[in-house]
C-alpha cells in the first residue's frame, strides 16, 4: 500500500463507522473490498499496514444504526482478515471475532431480516475459512445449522451462496484432496492443510444427514428445497475425492431410490445430474446404474425425454444405456413422421402408448418434438452399433417433419395424424428443424438427401406463411447446404427458376427482416462459390443454383432501401460478390462507377452508422483484392484501378471527417493498406503494426479473415521520397494526423501506431541515414487552419517552443519547413513526425483512463468528499465510477 492511501485510510474507516446511511455511490465498498482482497492475495497483511481497520470492525459491529451495507461490509471484511491463521489468531485476541458473527447479536438488533447482512454473514465466514483454525471456530460456534436454514433462503442470491459455502466446507478441508479435481482451484483444493478429524467429522455428519432428510420433498411447498439440495449434491459429487463421495452416496442412496421412484417432473434435470454426476466419479456402482436405468424407464413421457437428452449431453460411453437413450429420443420423430427409426422390434415399444397420448397434447407435443430434434445431429454420430437406424434415416425425417410443418405432407404419408396436426404452422418446432437440419450435413451418408433438402428448404423460402426468422434459417440451411456440395448435377432447371424467382421476390419483401437475410444470403453465397472454387475448378456454384440470374442489381437497389441495416448487408454482399473480379483484374462493368458513386453518396449523405461502416469495409476489401495494372494491361483494367484509387481519396477524406469512431477507425484501415503497398519495399517498414484486422461487426465485410494486399510487383526505383510524396498526395498522412488528436481513443491510438511506422521508415535517426532525410524534408503536408489542423500545428509550435527554450536560440520562430498562407499550413511531414512526440503520446494512449480514476487513492478521495458533502444539504456529490 502507497504511503497516500495509508494516510487517507484512517479517515475512510472514520467515515465508514460513522456512517449512518448509504455512501452516494453504492459501489464503493465493493471497489475497496476489492483492493483489500489484492492486496491480501499478494501476500500483504492488512492488519500490519492498516490498524484502523481493526478499530473500524469494533465500532461498526457495536453501533445498530449503521447503514446494512456498511454492516455487510464489515462482516466481509473480518473473513478476509481472518483467512491466515496469524491474522486469524490476532482478531480472536480481540473481542470482535464473536461479536461480529454472532446471529444472536444481529437478531436482536433487528437486523438479521435485512438480505445484505445474510449474505456479509455467508461471505465472511467463505473468506474466512481457509485454515484449519477457522472451522474449528465455525463449528464450535454452532454455525452449521444456520447456513443450512440459509439454502432455503427466500433470496435466491444467499440460497446459492449458501449451497456454495456448505460444498466449500466440505471440498476444502476434505483429508485426502483429489489430484487434478475438476472445477477446483488451486486455494480450492485446501493445500494440504488437514483439519482437527473431530471438526471435519461433525462437519460431514452435519451436512450428509440434511441431504438425506432433504432430498425427498415432505409436501409440495419442500420441492425447492429438494432443488437446492439436489444442486448441492451434484456439486459434491462431481469434486468429492473417494472418500467423501462414497460417504454420502451410502448417506443419500435410499434418499435417491425414493425420489427416483416419486417421479416428480420439476426433480427430473436436477436428479439427472446427480446421477450423472455419481456416474463420472464412482464409475459402475451397481446402485447408480440401477437408478441411472430407472430414470430412463420412468414413465412420464416429458420427463423420459428430458433424461434421455441429458444423459446424451453427459457424453457417457455407456453402450446401453446410450442406446436407450437414442431410442426414446427417437420414438417421438418416428410416430410423428412414419418413418422407420427404431427399427421392427423396439425397446421403446412399452413407452409408445404413453408417448402418443402425450403428444396429442399440442404444448407438449411441440416440448418434445424441439428436445428430440436439438439431440439429433448428436444422435447421428454415435456409433452404428447403438444407432437403431441408417443416419441418413434421421435426416429423412427430419425433412419429413419440415413438410408436416409446412403442411405440404399428404396425411397417408405421415404417421399418427393426429399428432402431427399439432406442429402445423409452429414456428418453434420449424425453426428446431432448420437448426438440426443445418447441422447434420457431417451425418454420414447425408448428401444422399440433398436434392430433397433444396426442395424442401426452397419451399420454405416460398412460403408466405413463414416468419422471418424462419426464412433466415431456411437462408443459413441452404448455405450450409450448398457449402458441402461438390456435383451440383441435381440442381433441375425448375429447382433454379424457383429459388431465382423467391430470392427476386424476398429482396423486395415488405418485413425489412426478411429483405436483410435474403441479401445475407446473396453475399454469403458468393462467398461459399469462391471457397468451392478455390478448393476444386468445377462448376460454379452460384451459376448451378441462379443459373444467368445476375445478384449485383438486386444488391443495388437494396443500397437505396430505408433501413440501415439492409443498406449495410446489401454493401457488404456487393463486396463479396464482386471480390473474385476484382482478384481476377477483371474489366469494368457499367454498372461499377454507379454502385461507386452510390456507396460514396451513402458515407457523406447516411444519416446511420451501420451502411457508413460498410462503405469503408468495401472499400478495403476492393483495395485489399485489386490486382494492380501491369504495363500490358488493357485499358478497362486501367479505369477499374483509376476508379478504385480515385474512390480511396474521397473516402479517406470522408471517413476521417465521420462522426462514428468506427467509421474513422476504418478509414484508419484502408490508410494503411496504401502505407503497405506504397512500402513494403523498404527494409526498416513493418507491415501490419497492429494487423489489418477491423473491429469484428455484424455488418463487416470480410470480417472473418485478415486483408491480404495484392503488392505491387513494380521496384521503388525513386525511393522513399517520391513514395511518400505519393501517399501525401492520397491523404493519408492527413488521415493518420486527423486521427491523433481525435477525442476517441480508438482512433488516436491505432493513427500514433501508423505514425510512428511511418516516421521510423522514411525519418531515420541514425547517422547513416541523414542524407534521406535531408530528401524528405522537401516533402510536406498541407494543415487545414481549423480543427485537427490547428490541434496539430498548436502541438508542433509547443514542440519548437521547448527546443527554442533548450537551445537558447533568440531568432527562432514558427515552423522550419512550414509556411503560413491563409487559412492553411504546410509542413516538412518529416518535421512534424519527429516533432508531435509521438512515443510519450503513445505510452498515455495505450494507457487507458483507469491508471489515473480507477485506483485506490482515487477511491478513498470519493469516500472521504462524499462525507465531506453530506454537511452541505444540497449540493451534488460527483465519484468516479470506475
Amino acid at each position: 500500500m502507497d504511503r497516500e492511501c495509508a494516510l487517507l485510510l484512517p479517515g475512510v474507516c472514520a467515515v465508514l463507522a460513522g456512517s449512518g446511511s448509504s455512501l452516494p455511490d453504492d459501489t464503493s465498498l465493493e471497489k475497496l473490498l476489492d483492493w483489500f482482497t489484492g492486496i491480501t492475495e499478494d501476500g500483504g497483511s492488512l492488519l500490519e499496514t492498516c490498524p484502523c481497520l481493526l478499530k473500524l470492525i469494533s465500532t461498526v459491529v457495536h453501533n445498530a444504526a449503521s447503514d446494512p451495507g456498511v454492516l455487510s461490509f464489515t462482516l466481509r471484511l473480518t473473513g478476509l482478515l481472518a483467512a491466515t491463521e496469524e491474522s486469524f489468531k490476532t482478531i480472536q485476541e480481540h473481542p470482535v471475532l464473536n461479536k461480529v458473527f454472532n446471529l444472536q447479536h444481529w437478531q436482536e438488533a433487528g437486523l438479521w431480516e435485512d438480505p445484505c447482512l445474510r449474505i456479509g454473514w455467508i461471505q465472511g465466514l467463505r473468506s474466512m475459512l481457509q485454515h484449519p483454525k477457522a472451522l474449528s471456530f465455525f463449528v464450535q460456534s454452532g454455525f452449521i445449522d444456520p447456513l443450512l436454514q440459509l439454502q432455503t433462503d427466500t433470496s435466491l442470491f444467499i440460497a446459492e451462496a449458501a449451497n456454495q459455502m456448505l460444498a466449500h466446507i466440505l471440498l476444502f478441508f476434505q483429508p485426502v484432496p483429489p489430484a487434478g479435481c475438476k472445477g477446483m482451484d488451486k486455494k480450492e483444493k485446501g493445500d494440504g492443510m488437514t483439519p482437527s478429524s473431530a471438526d471435519y467429522t461433525a462437519v460431514v455428519k452435519s451436512i450428509s444427514g440434511y441431504l438425506k432428510e432433504s432430498l425427498v420433498p415432505k409436501e409440495s411447498k419442500n420441492v425447492r428445497q429438494s432443488l437446492q439440495t439436489l444442486k448441492l449434491l451434484a456439486l459434491l459429487l462431481a469434486q468429492a475425492g473417494p472418500p467423501l463421495r462414497d460417504k454420502l452416496l451410502q448417506t443419500v442412496g435410499d434418499s435417491l431410490e425414493e425420489l427416483v421412484t416419486a417421479g416428480s417432473s420439476e426433480l427430473t434435470l436436477p436428479l439427472m445430474d446427480v446421477i450423472l454426476s455419481a456416474c463420472s466419479s464412482s464409475g459402475t456402482d451397481e446402485r447408480i446404474t440401477r437408478l441411472l436405468s430407472s430414470m430412463l424407464n420412468i414413465n412420464k413421457p416429458a420427463d423420459l425425454i428430458h433424461a434421455a437428452a441429458a444423459f446424451l449431453r453427459r457424453g457417457h460411453h455407456d453402450t446401453v444405456h446410450t442406446a436407450r437413450a437414442v431410442r426414446i429420443l427417437l420414438l417421438p420423430l418416428d410416430i410423428m413422421t412414419g418413418q422407420t427409426l427404431l427399427g421392427t422390434i423396439s425397446t421403446a415399444d412399452e413407452h409408445q402408448f404413453s408417448v402418443v397420448e402425450q403428444l396429442k397434447s399440442k404444448s407438449s407435443c411441440i416440448s418434445m418434438i424441439c428436445v428430440c430434434l436439438s439431440n439429433t445431429p448428436q444422435i447421428t454420430l454415435t456409433p452404428p452399433d447403438v444407432l437403431p437406424c441408417l443416419p441418413v434415416s434421421i435426416v429423412t425425417a427430419v425433412l419429413s417433419l419440415l413438410r408436416i410443418c409446412s403442411g405440404n405432407s399428404p396425411s397417408s404419408s405421415t404417421g399418427c395424424s393426429e399428432v402431427s396436426r399439432n406442429v402445423i404452422g409452429s414456428s418453434k418446432v420449424q425453426k428446431c428443424a432448420l437448426e438440426a437440419l443445418t447441422t447434420l450435413t457431417s451425418s454420414p451418408g447425408a448428401k444422399e438427401r440433398i436434392s430433397e433438402v433444396f426442395t424442401v428448404l426452397i419451399q420454405y423460402l416460398e412460403n408466405p406463411d413463414s416468419d422471418p426468422t424462419v426464412l433466415h434459417k431456411s437462408y443459413q440451411a441452404l448455405l450450409k447446404w450448398t457449402s458441402v456440395c461438390t456435383d451440383f448435377s441435381f440442381i433441375t432447371d425448375q429447382l433454379r427458376h424457383d429459388l431465382v424467382e423467391v430470392v427476386k421476390k424476398r429482396v423486395c419483401d415488405m418485413r425489412w427482416e426478411v429483405k436483410d437475410s435474403t441479401v445475407e444470403f446473396l453475399g454469403h453465397l458468393a462467398g461459399v462459390c469462391d471457397s468451392i472454387k478455390a478448393a476444386a475448378e468445377e462448376r460454379d456454384a452460384s451459376e448451378a443454383l441462379l443459373g444467368d440470374c445476375s445478384t449485383t442489381p438486386l444488391l443495388r437497389e437494396a443500397l437505396q432501401d430505408s433501413e440501415s441495416y439492409v443498406r449495410a448487408s446489401a454493401i457488404s454482399a456487393l463486396a463479396k460478390t464482386l471480390t473474385h473480379r476484382w482478384q481476377q483484374g477483371a474489366t469494368l462493368t457499367e454498372e461499377e462507377p454507379e454502385i461507386v458513386s452510390r456507396l460514396l453518396e451513402i458515407l457523406s449523405q447516411d444519416s446511420e452508422g451501420f451502411p457508413r461502416r460498410a462503405v469503408v469495409q468495401y472499400f478495403i476489401s476492393w483495395y485489399s483484392s485489386h490486382s494492380p495494372p501491369s504495363s500490358s494491361s488493357s485499358s478497362s483494367s486501367s479505369s477499374s484501378s483509376s476508379l478504385l484509387m480515385q474512390s480511396v481519396r474521397s473516402v479517406l477524406s470522408q471517413g476521417r471527417a465521420d462522426l462514428d469512431w468506427e467509421v474513422k477507425v476504418h478509414t484508419l484501415v484502408l490508410a494503411e493498406l496504401l502505407l503497405d503497398e506504397a512500402f513494403s519495399g523498404h527494409p526498416g517498414y513493418k507491415k501490419g503494426s497492429d494487423s489489418h484486422h477491423a473491429s469484428p461487426h455484424a455488418y463487416g465485410v470480410v470480417s472473418e479473415q485478415a486483408y491480404t494486399l495484392h503488392t505491387h510487383t513494380a521496384t521503388h526505383t525513386e525511393g522513399a521520397e517520391s513514395d511518400l510524396a505519393v501517399v501525401v498526395e492520397q491523404g493519408v498522412v492527413s488521415v493518420l494526423l486527423s486521427g491523433l488528436v481525435d477525442c476517441d481513443r480508438p482512433v488516436a491510438l491505432k493513427a500514433c501506431r501508423l505514425l510512428i511506422t511511418l516516421r521510423e521508415t522514411v525519418c531515420p535517426l541514425s547517422l547513416g541515414a541523414l542524407d534521406a532525410s535531408a530528401a524528405m524534408a522537401t516533402v510536406s503536408c498541407e494543415l487545414p487552419g481549423c480543427g485537427w489542423g490547428r490541434e496539430i500545428l498548436k502541438i508542433l509550435k509547443m514542440k519548437k517552443s521547448d527546443q527554442a527554450k533548450e537551445e537558447d536560440i533568440a531568432d527562432q520562430s514558427g515552423l522550419n519547413g512550414a509556411e503560413e498562407g491563409g487559412d492553411s499550413v504546410c509542413v516538412s511531414v518529416c518535421e512534424a513526425l519527429r516533432s508531435l512526440g509521438l512515443d510519450e503520446r503513445m505510452e498515455v494512449l495505450t494507457q487507458s483512463s483507469d491508471h489515473i480514476h480507477n485506483s485506490p487513492l482515487s477511491l478513498l478521495q470519493d469516500i472521504l468528499t462524499a462525507s465531506a458533502t453530506h454537511t452541505k444539504p444540497g449540493e451534488e456529490v460527483i465519484v468516479d465510477c470506475y
